[in-house]
């Protein structure tokens, strides 16, 4: 017969140092996304506010919701989460904002009224301050805006529709 002849296993170097070098990216990527993951945790204190069906008609033609008639003017109402304030901004447009604070949210003193000055929404709990305007934060500790539903006027029959 002849000879025993065995395969031979040839490895080209330039295939090594390539397959080192992905090994090398693989791991890099593994720990760069374990960081991400392990850094990018949510502050507990600054959590979502509770989502509610809202779908509330105001009748600007009611007495207690007069003061609405007038640009620059605010109202409450008893929707939402913590009820809702209305604010009339130009002459068709309006806002209105949650009245829950948004830093810890699940905290029944979590709320929202507005101040003396009738620029703020403060929250006398913790502290936080937003703009009547639009639910800006003005100051902390809260860094998240208040949540703002969508608001639709009917000038004729004079009735505003506030909806998420």
């Amino acid at each position: 017969m002849g000879k025993n002849t065995y395969p031979l296993l040839i490895i080209r170097t330039e295939n090594v140092h390539t397959f080192a070098a992905m090994k090398r990216m693989k791991i890099f990527f593994t720990c760069a996304l374990m960081l991400f993951l392990v850094t990018c945790k949510k502050d507990s204190s600054q959590s979502e506010v509770q989502y509610v069906l809202v779908d509330y008609y105001v009748y600007l033609s009611q007495p207690q919701y007069g003061l609405l008639n007038t640009v620059g003017n605010w109202a409450y109402i008893p929707s939402g989460v913590r009820g809702i304030v209305v604010y009339h901004q130009s002459p068709d447009v309006f806002i209105a904002l949650e009245r829950n604070c948004t830093f810890q949210p699940s905290t029944s003193s979590a709320v929202v009224s507005v101040d003396s000055s009738n620029v703020f929404l403060a929250d006398t709990s913790c502290g936080s301050k937003f703009y009547l305007t639009d639910g800006s934060v003005a100051h902390g500790p809260a860094t998240v805006p208040l949540k703002q539903y969508h608001t639709s006027y009917n000038s004729t029959s004079m009735t505003l529709h506030i909806y998420n």
